[in-house]
Parts: C-alpha cells; structure tokens; sequence
C-alpha cells in the first residue's frame, strides 16, 4: 500500500517497446506460441512431453494442457495462454484451434502494419470480417437430434478421433453420451427453455489404476472412496433410507478461553457423562427417523458410531462437500445443518443399492440404481496413472462437445470445411469494404486457412497443391449459391481427410463439430488478435535494486525534496 505523497516510480531505464516494435514484438509471440502446438492439431496430432517444475512428466496433445504447463514471461504471450483456458472453460474444446487461430490472424496483420495501416482500421476491418463469418456459420449449419445416439456417436467419433483415447472410441462415445445424458436437467414449466448441464459439480470421474480400460463404466449413481465407520456395519443395503449431514457428530469442545477446574473424581466422571449425553441425544434424534445410512462431512465420534451399529445404522464420516452434494442430488436426500432440524422429508430413498466394494487395496462405496440420477460417477480404469490422466483429459473434451450439442443441437463441418468456407467467402465479399480496409478483410481470409493447412502438414501431404484445389472448390460453391439462404442439404461441403490428407466431402463422411465450439473459437481468436494489436506501448512497473544506474523508489528526504 502507498503511503501518502508517495510517488510511483516506473523502471524508465530498461527498454522500453512502443508504437511498431510493441506490435512487432506481440505478433512474433503470438506466432511462436502458435507454433508450440500446431502439431497437436488433427487426428495425426504428435504428443508433447512436459517436465514441469515438480520433476513430474506430462505426455499429452491437448493444447490447453500444454500450455498450461509452459512458463512464459512476455504478458502476450501470457494473454495468448489465457484465452486457451477461457475457451476450455466456456466450451471445453477448441483450445488447439483458438491458438493457432488467433497466431495466423497476428501473424497476417504484419504485412499490414509494414503498409503503415493503422491498427484501428485494421481491427476495425476484422470485427466486420467476423461477422461475416458467423452469418456464414449460420448458412452451412444444420441441426441433429440429440435422442439419436447413431448422430451423437458420429459427432463424439470427430472429437476424440484427434485423442489418445481413440483407441477405445466406442467406449469413450458412450461413456460421454450417458454421463451427460444423466445429468441433464430440463425445467418442467419451460419446455423450451435451455437444459441445465453442470459437468463440473455433477459429473465425477474417477481414476482406479488396475483393470483393463473396457472395464470403464458410468454408474447410475455415486461411488466414493470411504468406508464405513465400523467394521460391522452393513455394507450392502438394498432400498437404503439415507440421512445427509454437514455438521460433526461428535461432542464440541471449548474454545482457549473455555476452564474447567476438576477437584475431585467425580467432577471429572460428570464432564464425561455430559459429553457422552450430548453424543447420545444426537443420534437418538437421528435413529428416531430410522435411516438405514448416515453420512456426514464432518467428524463421526466412536462413540456415536457405537450408538449407530446398535440400531442397524450404516454411518460414513468425512466426505467432500462435492460428493455430499452428488448424493444428495442422486438419492433425493437433503443436506442438513443441525440433527434437530431433521424431518422425514430430508430422507433420500431412490437409491436402489448401497454396497461397500474392494477394488485393489482400498474401500469404496457405492450409490446406484437409483430412479432418476441427476448426478453420476464414471469409473476409469487403466494401466497406469499417466494413461488413466490422459484418457479422463480426452473423455471431458467429449463431454463438454455432448454438453453444447444438448444445449444448442446445431453441427458445423468438420476437417477444415468451415474455416475455408469462411476463407472463400470474405474473399468475395472483400470489395464491399471501402478503401484501404478490404486489405484486412483478404488477410482475414488468408488467416482462416490455417486450420485446413495444418491439418494437411500434419497428415505429411502436399499443402499447396491440396490447399490450392480446395479454394478453388469453395470459390465455386460461392458462385452458385446467393450467401443469404442456408446451403441445401445435397450441396457438397469439401474439407480435408485428417487421416490421409486428401479433400473430400463433409456430409459424406460425417466429420462434424458444434456450433458453439466452433463460433466460440473465431470470437475469441479475433477479438484476442485485436486486443493486442491495439497495444502500441510496453512498459515495466517492476521495481529493481539500486545500483548500476537502475532506478529505485524514492527516499522520504527525496520525495520532501520533490514536493518543495
């Protein structure tokens, strides 16, 4: 905190970069941090292998990992990272796509700042050519029904075909598909009102090392890795009443301040008949609704967990918040506060097993069955840990993708398609700018053909001639149609073959994306372009030691000094 009349000194000193060389500067960052993770683009995507800072190892393709993991110093660069997080955060794919988007449209705009354009024309130019390209998406989308599970397989198929976990597809597809599925909610009065989908809070993966990864499921209910409190409860339960609680069950003791003085024995015998009176009229209020589980987050005394076993109650301390409320959601329980405040409402009965089973060397206990879960656990097993990370990193991708289809059931051409639908159209429509600005529009186009050029490199085939033949197709889908109806559904929608690198079409071959991915990704790749453009001056409020000519803060008889 600056104390009064303190005066803010920045490091003047060190090298300052302003005007031409600040944009120079973001635009060679925002290139080389495209680079990084330009190979992990595509189903023929290369693994990167990271060494972080704890001496772990990270093998992974997914861009917002990777760079999660890298440690960079220029704020650019550092801004290029977070939008590849916000992307994650928003939509959950896309974050390879949004990089290297957004390097491209940096990396196009140098031309234009060596033509001495000015960089409000220039972003001004580019918030049009957007435009453009969401009306395009608009034109080439068309709609899917998200009850068919052959459509919502295909369209799982595309996200994770570019995946580690592509060698057990199916498997994945259907693991996304029924987690989202369960916890989908739909308001009863609002029938066209949008599904409430909460993967975070409601969707728990759960990594078991050992097995095979076929033996991967999704439960219709909760499992968590506790035990219960005592070895002779029952651990299997069918049709169980359960009891939620937050609070400890278990005597509270004192505060510092709190003194006892003990003279005699019996003073002491009488603090232990109170302590163990409160315990006790806590779980008499409890067993008087005859629950068959009691699971609490807080601490369970042995004492009340003696209590329990004598009335046939199965007891469990000490869970997350996060997996009381799963419960809680699947079961139909209420969490309470205070056991004096329970009533029969507050008992969840749609769960149909409780069962206590050993996987390896530890405990865990299961909910399921239940009759309408809106929260589930998926089970991931695998060979190692490094695989089972990498398979739930690739298994949340699918489920945000099957999340926006059910939120917004609208598909977007994959392999490239949309991009250089884009790229053809703003290349026609360029003459509609006025003056100097259709140069940006032109370079715009030219950006957008990264996403099909990478997928081509990264196949090994040849980029001009196929990317060159696949203008030209675009340019001729652009001259038969107006570009103000949507696109017939027999209209061909080239794009490029992942796999082999050759065109082919869309609809053909099934190779879709979501709306919402995709349109998310050119908003943020443009407007992250344009807020860096727009940045003309670097300056470094970091102070540094004295010494060396370097400049230091102040002392009070300086600032007097300044002030008189």
């Amino acid at each position: 905190m600056m104390r009064p009349g303190q005066v803010l000194v920045l490091n003047t000193t060190a090298k300052r970069e302003t005007g031409y060389q600040a944009q120079l500067r973001n635009i060679n960052v925002g290139r080389e941090t495209a680079n990084v993770i330009r190979t992990c683009l595509g189903p023929r995507a290369m693994l990167k292998m990271i060494l972080n800072a704890m001496g772990s190892i990270l093998i992974t393709n997914d861009g917002n990992s990777i760079l999660r993991e890298i440690d960079v110093t220029h704020p650019a660069a550092r801004t290029i990272i977070q939008l590849s997080r916000s992307q994650d955060e928003e939509v959950g794919d896309g974050t390879t796509s949004v990089i290297v988007l957004a390097g491209e449209v940096l990396s196009v705009s140098q031309e234009l700042l060596e033509k001495k354009l000015h960089p409000t024309i220039i972003c001004g130019s580019y918030q049009r050519g957007l435009q453009a390209a969401l009306h395009v998406c608009n034109l080439i989308s068309r709609k899917i029904d998200t009850d068919n599970k052959e459509e919502m397989f295909s369209l799982l198929r595309t996200t994770l075909g570019t995946k580690f976990a592509s060698e057990w597809m199916d498997m994945m597809c259907k693991l996304a598909y029924e987690a989202v599925r369960k916890v989908t909610v739909r308001r009863k009065d609002r029938t066209d009102a949008p599904a409430e989908i909460d993967l975070k809070r409601y969707a728990k993966v759960e990594k078991i090392p050992g097995g095979s990864e076929s033996q991967s499921e999704v439960l219709d209910g909760v499992m968590m890795n506790k035990d219960p409190t005592h070895p002779k409860m029952r651990r299997k339960i069918e049709n169980p009443r359960i009891i939620l609680l937050d609070c400890p069950l278990e005597y509270k003791k004192g505060e510092s301040q709190t003194n006892a003085v003990i003279t005699n024995e019996n003073d002491w015998e009488a603090m232990l008949r109170a302590e163990e009176e409160e315990v006790k009229q806590m779980c008499d209020k409890i067993i008087a609704l005859k629950p068959d589980i009691v699971i609490t987050e807080k601490g369970l005394s042995d004492l009340a967990s003696h209590y329990f076993l004598q009335a046939n109650i199965t007891s469990i301390r000490r869970i997350r918040k996060t997996d009381n409320n799963r419960i809680a959601r699947a079961t139909g329980a209420t969490i309470v506060h205070r056991p004096e405040e329970l009533k029969e409402a507050d008992i969840g009965t749609e769960c149909g097993l409780f069962e206590v089973r050993k996987i390896g060397d530890d405990y865990f206990s299961y909910f399921v069955q239940c009759k309408d879960p809106k929260a589930c656990s998926i089970i991931l097993r695998g060979a190692s840990k490094d695989v089972l990370n990498e398979i739930e990193r690739n298994l949340q991708d699918a489920m945000c993708v099957a999340r926006n289809i059910m939120v917004n059931p609208r598909l977007l051409p994959g392999g490239g398609a949309t991009e250089m639908a884009i790229a053809a159209y703003l290349a026609k429509t360029a003459a509609e700018e006025e003056g100097v600005a259709q140069w940006p529009r032109q370079s715009l186009s030219t950006a957008f053909e990264i996403i099909p050029k990478t997928l081509i490199e990264n196949c090994g085939a040849n980029i001009i001639r196929t990317i060159t033949e696949l203008r030209a197709k675009h340019h001729e889908m652009w001259t038969k149609v107006s570009g103000k109806e949507p696109l017939k559904e027999d209209q061909p929608l080239w794009g490029i073959n992942g796999n082999t690198g050759e065109i082919v079409d869309i609809r053909k071959t099934e190779i879709w994306e979501p709306f919402s991915v995709k349109t998310q990704t050119f908003k943020s790749a443009i407007d992250s372009a344009c807020m860096l453009l727009r940045i003309d001056d670097i300056v470094s409020g970091v102070k540094k030691k004295a010494g060396d000519g370097e400049q230091h803060e102040p002392t009070e008889a300086e600032l007097e000094e300044m002030a008189e």
